[in-house]
């Protein structure tokens, strides 16, 4: 199998294989995450806010990571992560705040809320990719 390959508890996984679910408000940003997201041959799905968004999951034949923008409209992803680790089958995919309040405050306050890492905005083209191939091994990103 031809593809980028990263190493997961002891076992070979192919970034084809993978599906993030996008979590954001704004089109552009969307569209560069999925384009970088698909550049590296990752599958994503999209969300326009935290409403529903466990039940949309629920939806998905598997999510390997969710990116949560933190404004969204409706439900903001503090409120949208509380719900998504109370379901038994997505409590323990690894959730990613992304968002433009990129301060040290808002980090720890992600941090304290049990996001699994943190990706300030603007994001860095260069740079994403890198990060998401950490956090699929299992990494620590908390970058602003």
């Amino acid at each position: 199998m031809d593809g980028a390959l990263y190493e997961h508890d002891s076992k070979d996984v192919y970034l084809q294989d993978i599906t993030v679910l996008v979590v954001e408000d704004n089109v552009s940003n969307f569209v560069l995450i999925a384009r970088l997201l698909g550049y590296l041959g990752i599958h994503c799905e999209w969300k326009t806010s935290g409403y529903e968004v466990v039940e949309y999951a629920d939806l998905l034949p598997k999510i390997d990571l969710i990116l949560m923008d933190i404004r969204l409209p409706y439900e903001d992803g503090y409120e949208a992560l509380k719900k998504i680790r109370s379901s038994p089958k997505l409590s323990s995919i690894p959730v990613i705040a992304i968002t433009a309040e990129s301060s040290m405050e808002q980090m720890q306050k992600a941090h304290a809320a049990g996001f699994n890492g943190f990706i300030g905005k603007p994001i860095d083209p260069d740079r994403f990719p890198e990060q998401i191939q950490e956090i699929l091994a299992g990494e620590s990103v908390w970058e602003l």
